[in-house]
């Protein structure tokens, strides 16, 4: 259930190395691809009027990567509580060495900007990520 990507030219900076702020980047790719896969992609989400803005990000990078360069980010559920879901991403080269390891935090809320309880408005949503959440 990995999500690959390819490092683009264009992400590369000066000394030839992958810059920083793309990670970030591909954090997101890899967890809209994993929402995709477990039957939630963003357009059902949003569909539901349902937003998920981001509340943190963490990264701590291992290894530069460079154009070209195949990268395996692998993307786990570390925390549900119903209105705060929690992820994890370990990041491969083609090589399985880890290049950086990630985390993000993110809310529900409506589109008026209001908390949502999942567990209550949404029940089938609530059950598949509280069954993949690590936490339990």
């Amino acid at each position: 259930m990995d999500y690959l990507h390819t490092v683009h030219y264009y992400e590369t900076d000066k000394m030839a190395i992958t810059h920083h702020s793309n990670y970030i980047r591909w954090m997101e790719e890899a967890r809209v691809d994993y929402l995709a896969k477990i039957g939630w992609d963003m357009s059902k989400v949003e569909a539901m009027g349902i937003v998920s803005p981001v509340l943190n990000v963490n990264c701590n990078y291992k290894k530069t990567t460079a154009f070209a360069d195949k990268i395996s980010i692998k993307v786990s559920i570390t925390e549900f509580k119903g209105v705060k879901l929690g992820f994890a991403y370990e990041m491969r080269n083609e090589a399985g060495e880890i290049v950086c390891t990630a985390t993000s935090s993110h809310c529900f809320l409506n589109t008026a900007g209001k908390p949502i309880n999942v567990k209550k408005q949404f029940p089938d949503l609530y059950e598949v990520l509280n069954n993949l959440a690590t936490n339990n």
